[in-house]
């Protein structure tokens, strides 16, 4: 398969010269936006989950499977739809998921029971598995060559920015006039995006199939490719270590510190800056790599500074250096989620979307897994240190590993 006809005209009218060209933010305006309002949307529901259990008179504990219900259906319906934009163009795709995204935040603010919310935030999960993989699938086709990096690096660093200030923005809207006025933001928020992605994500011809190449082999192209089934193993460790333990970092630093939840939101912005402050530096020094051909080198780092910072995070001593752990272990997450989204967009060009789907769904995968780890443990702080260290070092191990062929 070759993705040549998918490719829109930027990438034609504006080849990358020697030495490297600026990478055009205001172009990527629209799904910049869009990239915002997705992380804004996935983290906005925890805190809000008290509030909409009193709304619709069930437990939190009930309300939490609208949570469920968006990770699972993106997990599973991702690398389908990722198919689906390699196949038949970004924009189509893209639109597609944008106007479910639309339709499914309306949704979620019109709900009166449990049943509805959660149709609706598995709505959500499909328009983010269809949206999802086509932006990234398009920023990496259509950006200069040698800042194709920082182009997904700020991409991830906005997404991560709706954490740190969608949603405090969120939580005060929905203080002042109820958890549903959040959601109708976000609905016209991703309204207002859809002229500006209709103007700068060009129209495509779709990708023919390669003879033979049905529509499971395509999915599983990835796997294929040995650099590419070694980073998405590599990124199922990771993430295991990584959001596995990070699940339980509140009741860890809560036991620790005896943090009030308040404080504990306060550490939820620490998170989404370290993530920010990644995202850049990861891209920035992934593109500074991939020049001097040794791509993608940084992937064992990211995984050595998780590990110190996860184990400074759990066991250091004194409430600041267990801060600067968090710091430094969401640096480190930023950093290698952008090194892989680069990474995917790189290897396989005509299965871009499909193969940054499957990012999506090993990190899903090994944050569940992760999480059940740390869980077993008695002790859920000896878990996160033990589980979250030891896989951290794993996945710096299988790192070391992967190796891009140069095309």
């Amino acid at each position: 398969m070759s993705d040549v006809s998918d490719l829109p005209q930027i990438s034609e009218q504006q080849p990358a010269p020697p030495g490297g060209e600026a990478f055009r933010r205001r172009r990527y305006a629209g799904v910049f936006a869009l990239l915002f309002l997705f992380g804004t949307e996935t983290f906005l529901v925890s805190p809000l989950l008290p509030t909409i259990a009193g709304s619709i008179h069930v437990s939190e504990a009930a309300a939490a499977s609208t949570v469920t219900a968006y990770v699972l259906v993106y997990a599973v319906c991702a690398p389908f739809l990722g198919l689906v934009s390699d196949r038949f163009g970004r924009r189509r795709t893209l639109l597609v998921g944008t106007a479910l995204f639309v339709l499914s935040n309306a949704a979620a603010a019109l709900s009166t029971d449990l049943a509805l919310l959660v149709a609706s935030r598995a709505l959500a999960g499909l328009a983010a598995a269809a949206a999802g993989p086509a932006i990234w699938a398009h920023i990496a086709e259509t950006a200069p060559d040698a800042v194709r990096g920082r182009a997904l690096g700020l991409g991830m660093a906005l997404f991560s920015t709706g954490q740190v200030i969608g949603v405090p923005l969120g939580g005060l809207l929905a203080g002042a006039a109820g958890w549903r006025a959040a959601f109708w933001a976000l609905t016209v928020g991703t309204a207002a995006a859809v002229p500006l992605l209709l103007r700068q994500v060009a129209p495509a011809a779709a990708a023919p199939a390669a003879a033979g190449d049905g529509a499971i082999r395509a999915i599983l192209a990835g796997w294929r490719d040995p650099a590419l089934r070694r980073a998405l193993l590599v990124n199922t460790v990771f993430n295991a270590a990584n959001l596995g333990a990070y699940t339980f970092l509140g009741a860890v630093l809560g036991e620790r510190f005896d943090l009030s939840v308040q404080a504990l939101g306060l550490v939820g912005v620490l998170v989404g800056a370290g993530s920010v402050a990644g995202s850049l530096l990861g891209g920035r020094l992934g593109d500074k790599a991939r020049a001097a051909g040794r791509a993608p080198a940084l992937l064992p780092v990211w995984a050595l500074l998780l590990a110190a910072g996860i184990a400074l995070a759990v066991a250091g001593p004194g409430l600041v250096l267990s801060l600067l752990g968090v710091l430094l272990w969401f640096t480190a997450s930023g950093a290698f989620v952008t090194d892989q989204q680069t990474l995917a967009g790189t290897v396989a060009p005509a299965h871009r979307a499909t193969s940054s789907a499957w990012l999506t769904s090993t990190m899903y995968a090994g944050t569940g897994l992760g999480a059940w780890a740390v869980g077993a443990f008695g002790d859920v702080t000896d878990g996160s240190l033990i589980v979250g260290v030891a896989l951290a070092l794993i996945a710096a191990g299988g790192a070391l590993g992967v190796r891009v062929r140069n095309r």
